[in-house]
């Protein structure tokens, strides 16, 4: 009994140890778990659930089965055409072998590693292999959509608004795209994928985020959109300027008219007020011719006159009415 009692007792103790140890694990659900032994991969579980592990032997580690995230750096490539541009990608990616995983990358962050190397040669390949219009557009509707501007108001009839729309055109056909933007996505996964799977990866998809224009390309840009602006600037500032010859021409001559049919009226209202003071005149002088002959004679002395110094003579009709008694 004794024998019996200390047997219980040593395997009391020892079931007490063994749970102390730590026999038991729980894989969460979006977890996946590698067992190794002694360095030696054991076995992997890729179910949720309360796992079995020799205590103090094995090692249990632990990796995500959800879908994780890439962010690389943006990088600066060459196009086809050698413009340079910015870069900005980004992936999806899960572990589908956690035994070939922690054989390979041990780690995530070292599968983050793998990536990045992977990802960033296989993105500057593809964008230097590509055009630029390639990698900046998706689409080609930009040469299926119809640009107008509304400028009638500002003129004066249809003519000159076809000619202003005409001077401001600046729109140009762009390039058709064979592959776009979604296009290279596509390529930088069938390429970067099979490199991924030695690792034990699989890569979800991969998405160019942002594409930006290096220093010198950006101004490039800028100096043309100017060009643009300037040319359609210079469009109106002509048109302008021809409407404003048109109308200082307009001016002048309606100046001209009002100026020559006002000199006419004036003349006109001159004669008739110089014929009517002849009539006057006439009807005045004479009712008395003697009065009228000795007016204007004094009149003719107050011009001439006051203009000689001296007049020697012996008989001058000129002076009769100074020399006459009355």
């Amino acid at each position: 009994m004794r024998k019996l009692a200390t047997a219980l007792v040593l395997a009391v103790i020892f079931v007490i140890i063994f749970l102390l140890l730590g026999p038991f694990y729980m894989v969460k659900e979006g977890e996946q778990a590698v067992v190794t032994r002694f360095g030696r991969i054991v076995g992997e579980e890729t179910e949720a659930g309360l796992k079995f592990r020799l205590p103090a032997v094995d090692s249990v580690t632990r990796y995500p089965s959800t879908l994780l995230s890439w962010d690389g750096d943006a990088q600066r490539i060459p196009t086809k055409e050698n413009q340079f541009i910015w870069v900005d990608a980004t992936a999806r990616w899960r572990i589908i072998d956690p035994s070939l995983f922690y054989m390979t990358v041990k780690t995530v962050d070292g599968g983050i590693a793998r990536l990045n190397d992977i990802l960033d040669s296989t993105i500057r390949t593809v964008i230097s292999e590509n055009y630029l219009n390639e990698a900046v557009r998706s689409t080609n509707r930009i040469n299926e959509m119809e640009f107008s501007e509304e400028i009638n108001n500002d003129v004066e009839n249809a003519e000159d608004a076809e000619t202003l729309k005409s001077l401001t055109n600046t729109r140009s056909e762009q390039e058709e795209i064979r592959i776009g933007r979604d296009g290279l996505s596509d390529m930088m996964l069938k390429t970067a994928a099979p490199l991924t799977l030695g690792y034990g990866i699989e890569l979800e998809d991969v998405i160019i985020r942002q594409i930006r224009y290096s220093d010198d390309l950006t101004g490039s840009v800028y100096s043309r959109m100017i060009k643009e602006r300037s040319q359609i600037a210079e469009a109106y500032r002509s048109y302008g300027r021809g409407q404003l010859l048109s109308w200082q021409g307009k001016a002048e001559n309606d100046k001209r008219t009002i100026l020559s049919q006002a000199y006419a009226e004036s003349e006109r209202i001159k004669g008739e007020a110089d014929a009517e003071a002849a009539e006057i005149y006439s009807s005045a002088y004479s009712s008395d011719p003697e009065f009228f002959r000795l007016w204007t004679t004094l009149e003719s002395y107050r011009e001439t006159l006051p203009a000689l110094n001296k007049t020697l003579t012996t008989n001058a009709l000129y002076f009769d009415y100074l020399d006459s008694p009355f």
